[in-house]
């Protein structure tokens, strides 16, 4: 089979097809009702539909339109996808376990998806109308060549709806004996959402990398675009950022809930929601950036023009904005377990206030260097006293050898703060426990030295084998420190005797604000990406195929992007504020219980002493 750019890229299609699988796509059974009124009117206006290429509204614009919805569309998707993954796991804990609270935590979980789940549908079906609407010849060439996937994605959505419905409204039903299939349930609804992300995933990544042969049925050229060279890498990226979001916005759920919290109950289970949030947020955060590497790898050998634009051209100013998002990100996660060693575990804060402040230290120079820019924006004057555009010293930082050398570290940095939080109030037991706690210690010290000889050699030899050979092995020394410390720690706290018990609902209120904060930033930083990544095709619709002939057939100025940026992030927050008030309806009809006379005091003026010591409940044990 030969493979080739089609000379023919506005490949003709029945207009029917064109308006009425994609509907089917999003609506399922509900708009089967107008299905054959559809394809009366399409085949109709089949003609005049091919006429057109574009439509827009005058002073709205449609590229505008487009933008806010899809980013909408996308951020709520990543939070629906996301989060059925880890309330299976959570249910499948207290399942083995016997402890309710995993599985109470698990059903909240699931109840925020289903709020969010309508909502991510309806921005679907406004999105897929308007994109039919404004660009009705590349909706067309589209269908045409992703016309099987369409069919496997609507039954793929009917399945998940139906697969949602029975496993939310079936709960509490399919307790004791029936446990065990809906716990099934849960696997076939992640399986179904999995699925439901990688073939869209199919569609946008063939506008970037496209893959198109010029004979074939309509099986093999829909297989044949689907399997680009940049599918699977945004494939695991989106997967892994999915989880991302999903925990901290979970975690700022949790968060606000906390925060206004009036009992000792409520406080205690959303202070540990919280801690569960942020757990899943910076063990998924910690491997991400390992994705996104990957993906801009393929990026480059696909098209090297397209690397250089993302990396080097005008929206390489992007990833000193990444950067500092990602470091606000790092800062946040680890402020939020440095409170919970303080607040938490009584007695453990002055054991590891040195440690926390050389973690401290070690961020904020790695956030320092990660920002420093390749290129300054200079006057001519300021060039000339430099002698140039790159800064003597500066200049040095700039170049993607340190700041792969740094992000690396500080994903070391995060995951021992995990680790310093885990081993926090334990003392270990085992006989073998100095002798693994001074081979872990050596191994961490080796790894952060290794990054950085790395690092400074990567200066020294052709790009080419720093990017092959070095940053790879970088990834590697970092992910080795991960997959051994994580259950040789689990080894030595599994025969560890407790100093300290875990005291939980005495945070203090600047870690629900920490919490609401990390969610933002996740936001703000999957607007900038997408921004990026769809930039990057300049002015292709399809990169090489289809040209943009429109009058936004040009990448948007960095200052405009950042205000729609920050614009759709405003009005996600609104969105899931939304979702929030509507899943704690709720409980508003429910007996709640008196608040306690300790209530009263401020949370962040609490003290252990004041709280009487470890309250009697199920969440004054180990987190």
């Amino acid at each position: 089979m030969t493979y080739q750019i089609s000379k023919n890229p506005m490949t003709t299609i029945p207009a029917g097809r064109l308006l009425c699988l994609p509907s089917l796509l999003k609506w399922g059974a509900f708009l089967a009702l107008f299905l054959f009124p559809a394809f009366a009117l399409a085949q109709d206006g089949a003609t005049a539909a091919q006429a057109v290429g574009y439509r827009d509204i005058p002073g709205l614009g449609s590229r505008n339109i487009i933008w806010v919805i899809a980013q909408q569309h996308l951020l709520l998707a990543g939070f629906v996808l996301g989060v059925p993954l880890f309330a299976w796991v959570c249910e499948i804990v207290g399942w083995r376990t016997k402890e309710a609270r995993y599985d109470k935590l698990a059903k909240e979980f699931t109840k925020l998806l289903t709020s969010a789940y309508a909502t991510t549908a309806l921005f679907g079906g406004i999105l897929l109308f308007l994109l039919i609407a404004f660009y009705p010849k590349l909706m067309a060439y589209l269908t045409d060549v992703f016309f099987p996937s369409f069919l496997v994605y609507s039954m793929l959505f009917l399945l998940e709806t139906a697969t949602l419905y029975l496993y939310w409204y079936g709960w509490d039903a399919m307790q004791g004996n029936k446990k065990g299939f809906h716990i099934f349930l849960g696997l076939m609804l992640n399986v179904f959402a999995f699925f439901i992300m990688v073939i869209p995933n199919a569609w946008a990544t063939f506008q970037a990398s496209p893959v198109v042969i010029a004979e074939g049925t309509a099986l093999e050229r829909a297989w044949a675009a689907t399997w680009n060279p940049t599918w699977w890498p945004v494939n695991i990226h989106r997967f892994i950022a999915n989880i991302v979001l999903g925990g901290f916005i979970c975690g700022a759920y949790a968060g606000v809930r906390y925060l206004l919290a009036v009992s000792r109950e409520e406080r205690e289970h959303y202070d540990w929601m919280g801690y569960v949030g942020n757990f899943i947020g910076v063990f998924g955060m910690l491997p991400l950036p390992f994705a996104g590497y990957w993906l801009m790898r393929e990026i480059y050998q696909y098209n090297q023009q397209m690397g250089i634009t993302l990396m080097g051209g005008f929206l390489a100013w992007l990833f000193i904005l990444q950067a500092m998002l990602i470091g606000v990100l790092f800062l946040g996660a680890n402020y939020y377990f440095w409170l919970g060693i303080s607040h938490r575990i009584p007695g453990s804060e002055q054991s590891y206030k040195k440690p926390i402040l050389a973690m401290l230290v070690v961020l904020m120079v790695c956030l320092g260097v990660w920002m420093t820019p390749h290129s300054l924006v200079a006057s001519l004057e300021e060039a000339r006293k430099m002698g140039g555009t790159h800064h003597p010293l500066l200049g040095v930082f700039g170049v993607m050898s340190a700041k792969m050398t740094v992000s690396n570290l500080m994903i070391l940095v995060t995951f021992m703060s995990f680790i310093m939080y885990w081993r926090a109030g334990k003392q270990e037991t085992a006989g073998w426990a100095k002798v693994a706690k001074a081979i872990m210690g050596a191994m961490l010290v080796i790894a952060g030295v290794a990054v950085i000889v790395l690092g400074v050699w990567g200066y020294f030899v052709p790009a080419i084998v720093r990017i092959n050979y070095f940053s790879v092995a970088q990834v590697l020394i970092v992910l080795f420190i991960m997959v051994t410390f994580t259950p040789l720690t689990g080894l030595l706290m599994k025969s560890a005797k407790t100093t300290t018990e875990m005291v939980w609902g005495q945070m203090p209120i600047r870690a629900g604000y920490s919490l609401v904060l990390n969610a933002v930033m996740v936001i703000l930083l999957m607007s900038l990406m997408g921004y990026a990544r769809s930039s990057s095709r300049v002015h292709w619709h399809i990169y090489g195929v289809m040209r943009d002939t429109s009058e936004y057939a040009y990448s948007p100025a960095l200052g405009y992007a950042a205000a729609f940026m920050s614009l759709n992030t405003f009005v996600f927050c609104l969105l899931v504020a939304f979702i929030f008030w509507v899943a704690s309806m709720g409980d508003k009809g429910k007996g709640q219980p008196k608040p306690e006379a300790e209530a009263k005091v401020p949370v962040g003026d609490m003290t252990p002493a004041m709280a009487g010591g470890s309250p009697s409940s199920s969440y004054s044990q180990k987190g």
